[in-house]
């Protein structure tokens, strides 16, 4: 499966949509690990532990546009397939996401199209992550390109979870046994105790040394 490009220009045209989308998750990127060196030097504490990025495949793509019924054209890609560049950030702790969440909306020259806080409404299979679709502009040389990227804000628990729900997916096309489906949803509470429990003791270890300040 292909993206159709049936002439040369086509092909540019490809060429140069996958550059901004790469631009875009670089600029992206670079601001997280300005703002996680900021944090660290006022608070002497690193909420992001590290960073993924991605850009779709083209089989993907083209999956994802069959599935919503638009033809796998370049114009239908930009138009309609919002998470074509991704970023993921990884925290320790719940605080954190929604501390990153904030420095990112701050940023004056990226605009929030889309919040979904799975976190607080988790989805039915127990998957929790906090999801923003932003624009960033990419400066080319004649022109400015407002780039739609996705962020997901993740504890490192909550990433160990959806990388095996990733691959059970993978392994049974979607419809995984439903003995399966229940113990991801008990792990996944399983983990939400765990991340609360974490981010407690996290909280008294930081009171503790802020009384020996």
């Amino acid at each position: 499966m292909e993206l159709r490009a049936a002439r040369e220009s086509d092909v540019d045209n490809w060429k140069e949509v996958i550059l901004i989308y790469n631009s875009a998750l670089k600029q992206i990127s670079t601001k997280l690990e300005i703002l996680n060196d900021e944090f660290h030097h006022v608070h002497r504490y690193n909420p992001i532990e590290h960073i993924k990025s991605r850009i779709k495949t083209s089989e993907s793509i083209v999956k994802k546009l069959k599935k919503r019924g638009y033809e796998s054209t370049i114009e239908n890609m930009i138009q309609y397939v919002n998470d074509i560049a991704g970023i993921r950030v990884i925290c320790s702790f719940t605080s954190d996401i929604y501390q990153i969440a904030e420095m990112i909306g701050n940023q004056s020259d990226i605009k929030i199209i889309s919040i979904k806080d799975y976190i607080v409404n988790p989805k039915p299979s127990g998957y929790k992550s906090y999801h923003m679709l932003v624009t960033v502009p990419v400066n080319l040389s004649d022109r400015t390109v407002d780039t739609k990227v996705e962020i997901q804000i993740r504890t490192v628990a909550m990433d160990f979870w959806a990388s095996l729900e990733h691959k059970i997916n993978y392994k049974f096309e979607g419809n995984a046994p439903e003995h399966i489906k229940k113990e991801l949803l008990r792990c996944s509470e399983m983990i939400s105790e765990l991340d609360k429990r974490m981010l407690s003791l996290n909280d008294e270890v930081q009171a503790f040394s802020a009384k020996e300040d």
